[in-house]
């Protein structure tokens, strides 16, 4: 099985994924996409928000990523910010850094031209209700051109009843990648109208999607994605690669990816005041000073705590100031 150009980064954990806008002109019913993000224009850099262009690069560099993975809502709605992005990009790595696309629109050719030698690799998703008719189809010829202007392209859709109807489009595609259907906040009340059940208490997947694939997952230009592997694999080696990158010396890198480390705050809330407790026992890159609080190694904070006055934390969280994952008073 030959995995997509951009597969194989985000099996690494090295793609960045770069979100565009949460405005879509479809509503295909199983979108997972969160209320938070859907319909907004927030432009997000893996977790990360997005103020001014400059801090995707930074967030590209935080992770070391040899790719990105553009994505939303649907981003052809925003083609010129696509565009500025990946050119930004591009200049900033190099013509090496590969950028595949989600689109749920068949781009013109017009579209396409906007997008050559910018865009890499882009993955069509034709809505489940053209699934039956795809060789007659806008994204057919959509495919067509791209692969004549020298995209890499494929097919990109969740695991539904009538995959196979797709099997006719695999001699005009790269790749045709089936992702397991996942519940979602977004989607629950779809999910149980249509009497679908969750697989398990740990995954979001939905119990009988992966049978609907399997079929198919016979073709040599098919690959199946499945959710346990996007949450223990794909999530676990990006935060892996920003936690490298971006840790500070005294904190602790977790295998999932995550960073643990302790928090101070003094019962007078005046964190200088307590920092000579610090300075005469640590070493000066073993903590970290702030106006109402000390960052410190968790286990050093430990081993002290008897001896400050105060409220004591264990947090461990995403790198880089990412979601707080808990938090463990000692």
């Amino acid at each position: 099985m030959s995995l997509a150009k951009g597969c194989v980064l985000c099996n690494q954990g090295a793609k960045m994924v770069l979100f565009v806008t949460g405005r879509c002109h479809r509503s295909c019913w199983y979108c997972p996409l969160s209320r938070e993000r859907k319909g907004t224009d927030t432009v997000f850099a893996n977790e990360q928000a997005v103020d001014i262009p400059a801090q995707i690069i930074q967030e590209a560099e935080n992770m070391s990523a040899l790719g990105t993975g553009i994505t939303g809502g649907e981003p052809l709605l925003c083609l010129e910010k696509v565009t500025e992005y990946c050119r930004l990009l591009k200049t900033h790595f190099g013509p090496g850094h590969q950028i595949h696309l989600y689109t749920a629109k068949a781009p013109e050719d017009e579209e396409l031209a906007e997008m050559q030698g910018l865009v890499d690799e882009i993955r069509l998703h034709p809505p489940r209700e053209c699934w039956e008719t795809i060789l007659d189809s806008q994204f057919l010829r959509s495919a067509k051109q791209a692969k004549a202007r020298g995209f890499d392209i494929g097919i990109e859709v969740p695991a539904l009843p009538g995959l196979e109807y797709l099997v006719p489009a695999l001699p005009y595609l790269d790749f045709l990648n089936i992702n397991e259907l996942e519940w979602g906040e977004s989607n629950a009340d779809q999910m149980r109208e249509r009497g679908f059940e969750l697989a398990d208490e740990v995954h979001n997947a939905i119990e009988g999607a992966k049978g609907w694939a399997e079929k198919l997952c016979r073709y040599e230009k098919v690959h199946w994605c499945s959710s346990a592997f996007k949450d223990s694999v794909q999530l676990r080696e990006r935060l892996k690669r920003i936690a490298h990158n971006t840790a500070r010396p005294f904190d602790e890198i977790t295998d999932d990816g995550t960073i643990v480390y302790g928090i101070y705050e003094p019962e007078s809330g005046n964190a200088s005041a307590a920092a000579a407790f610090f300075a005469e026992r640590f070493e000066p890159d073993s903590y970290t000073v702030l106006p109402d609080k000390i960052e410190t190694a968790w286990w050093l904070l430990e081993k002290h705590a008897d001896e400050l006055k105060g409220k004591k934390y264990v947090i461990e969280r995403y790198p880089n100031g990412g979601m707080m994952v808990e938090m463990t008073p000692l």
